[in-house]
């Protein structure tokens, strides 16, 4: 007896399991796809990007794949972090005279970074090289509606003159006729965008753009820009500019 009970409860189970497998199998959305030739023969390699959303309809992915099917035949699989609207970029950061592959992940929310991820695929040979580090910034609000950042990186301090804010910050509770109510850091976020450039002798790098903001996303305060070049496998920053966020003045309605 126990014979006849254990064969079909297998069979089952198979077939619960291939339910389950194929399942998963089909939610494996195609995002992105691209030819390039990234391995440097001179033929098209086919890289493509695959997504799986948090759930039907969503737009958040919470896996995210890239694969990668050389001219030759052969296959890379490399897993990506979850995130929005995958995108490709193909540039030689490495200046070895082939393509590498860049992918950029939007993390969503309203402070607007992205994940980067870099790769070289030379010789049918896969290189995680990285990307830059976004910048150490130390940041806080100063008396008298000011505020001030240092690059750790450079040593560079910077004042920002927020007197402009000054109904909006008092409303809020920040300053009480200019002074402090309490010791309070602005927000320092990662990239919002790290972007391909020429940067040094026509050689491809990266400019990085990371947002300072006040009392919250929305209050953005300024911009800090990093210039990077790779440079015997490490990447070295090579420029640094800070600029205020110009106050939005608001249109008067015609009447």
């Amino acid at each position: 007896m126990k014979r006849f009970i254990i064969l079909p409860t297998i069979f089952i189970l198979s077939l619960i399991a291939a339910t389950v497998y194929a399942a998963d199998k089909q939610a494996q959305n195609e995002i992105v796809q691209e030819l390039m030739d990234v391995t440097g023969d001179g033929k098209d390699d086919t890289i493509t990007i695959t997504g799986v959303p948090f759930e039907e309809g969503s737009l958040f992915l919470k896996e995210i794949s890239m694969k990668i099917k050389t001219s030759e035949g052969e296959k890379f699989h490399t897993e990506l972090e979850g995130g929005y609207e995958p995108s490709l970029a193909f540039k030689d950061f490495n200046h070895d005279g082939v393509k590498d592959v860049l992918v950029r992940v939007e993390t969503g929310g309203s402070g607007g970074t992205s994940n980067y991820e870099l790769y070289s695929f030379k010789d049918a040979k896969q290189v995680d090289m990285g990307v830059p580090e976004p910048l150490t910034i130390i940041s806080q609000f100063e008396e008298g509606y000011k505020a001030s950042i240092q690059i750790e990186e450079t040593g560079k301090l910077y004042t920002f003159n927020l007197f402009d804010r000054k109904e909006k910050y008092d409303r809020l509770g920040l300053y009480q006729n200019g002074k402090l109510n309490e010791p309070m850091e602005l927000m320092v976020l990662p990239y919002s965008t790290l972007k391909p450039v020429f940067v040094h002798e026509k050689q491809i790098g990266f400019k990085g753009v990371q947002r300072i903001s006040g009392v919250g996303n929305v209050d953005t305060i300024g911009f800090v820009e990093s210039s990077w070049i790779l440079e015997n496998g490490e990447w070295k920053q090579t420029d640094t500019k800070v600029q205020k966020s110009l106050k939005t003045k608001k249109k008067k309605k015609n009447k």
